[in-house]
């Protein structure tokens, strides 16, 4: 398994605001939070930008490689192993509707990293059946737009169902909860707004997870 050592795996997600029209701004920002996750030791980043023509997508991804190059902090793009690939990232983030785990290795051997997000048991053994190195599992908590939560002992039922394939909870996680998924079997969690917040950076060191 390729997936990175260190326990809990602390999964940064970038926003989804970046646009054609504002990227010359917004990528900064972007770039910026990944500068201070790598200096920080997240072990993983997935760019999430699903509103950018493919040159920018790229262009946002080869930056972010050149951030992180020599780092211990893997670049994930969300569902497009085209411009992973191409921008030299460490792997690709997959939806349920994406093709298998397994397909897109086939494709994208250079790939080390291939994540699979998963709403449900059955959708999160296809995914270690399919050979991901990992699910990204939720909502666990309630969050905008993301339907019903499931909750830390459904998310527990997972992870012992799957294990040892690791499962990293999402939705709704935050300093008050981040514990919760961790004691749930969780290998880590990944969140956008707390995770956006460089302060949470900080907290997440002084508590020792990197």
């Amino acid at each position: 398994m390729k997936i990175p050592s260190a326990r809990p795996l602390i999964y940064v997600i970038t926003d989804g605001s970046i646009t054609n029209q504002n990227f010359a701004e917004k990528s900064i920002e972007t770039l910026r939070l990944i500068e201070q996750a790598v200096a920080a030791g997240v072990p993983l980043v997935q760019i999430r930008e699903k509103n950018l023509f493919t040159r920018l997508l790229n262009e946002l991804v080869s930056r972010a490689v050149e951030i992180s190059r020599d780092s211990k902090t893997k670049i994930l793009v969300n569902d497009r192993a085209d411009v992973a690939s191409a921008a030299g990232a460490d792997g690709v983030h997959l939806t349920e509707r994406s093709l298998p785990a397994n397909v897109v290795r086939r494709s994208f051997q250079e790939l080390e990293l291939i994540g699979v997000s998963t709403h449900s048991l059955e959708s999160t053994r296809l995914a270690a059946d399919a050979e991901a190195d990992f699910a990204v599992f939720g909502p666990v908590f309630a969050t905008p737009g993301k339907g019903k939560a499931v909750g830390t002992a459904k998310l527990r039922a997972v992870c012992e169902a799957v294990s040892p394939f690791p499962v990293i909870a999402l939705g709704g996680i935050d300093a008050g909860s981040f514990k919760n998924v961790l004691d749930a079997g969780a290998a880590g969690f990944a969140a956008i707004r707390f995770l956006n917040d460089p302060v949470s950076f900080g907290l997440l060191e002084e508590l020792g997870l990197f």
